[in-house]
């Protein structure tokens, strides 16, 4: 098995901040930048993507899907301020470097598998709910790293 000793020796948190940014926008290339969404999309009024979708002659269940990966992006956007306030404070706290590696590359990680679950299983009732789960993982591990930073601050 491979060694994690990479978390401790360089610190790659702020690279992470990024790194988030692109995995908040990536949904977005699932919906507008793909057929059949790039034929609703208005590049003059973005905003009226998610009505012209819903007034398309494209079938429920692609809609949904492209509906999805755009609330998906939403959500990513949303949470990247606190997440990149969070590794600001650790690093500024002087959190250790396995800490905010960890944290930081977990918070990347929950987030992918967010969109991923966002987009092509929240279409099934049974596992929609579970997205909820992984939400608060990724935004867990932005609160730990406000949280070590306070305690650290002591």
């Amino acid at each position: 098995m491979a060694s994690l000793s990479f978390l401790a020796e360089k610190n790659i948190s702020y690279f992470t901040i990024p790194v988030a940014l692109v995995a908040a926008l990536w949904p977005r290339s699932q919906s507008i930048f793909k057929q059949p969404g790039q034929k609703y999309f208005d590049p003059t009024n973005p905003r009226t993507f998610p009505s012209r979708l819903e007034k398309s002659d494209l079938d429920k269940e692609t809609v949904g899907r492209i509906l999805r990966a755009e609330a998906a992006t939403a959500n990513g956007i949303e949470g990247l301020p606190i997440f990149a306030a969070a590794v600001v404070a650790g690093n500024s706290a002087g959190l250790s470097t396995k800490t905010l590696n960890s944290l930081s590359i977990a918070y990347i990680l929950s987030r992918v598998v967010y969109n991923y679950w966002y987009i092509f299983l929240g279409g099934n009732r049974q596992l929609a709910g579970l997205r909820t789960p992984i939400w608060f993982a990724s935004t867990g591990t932005a609160l730990a790293l406000f949280v070590k930073a306070g305690l650290a601050k002591w």
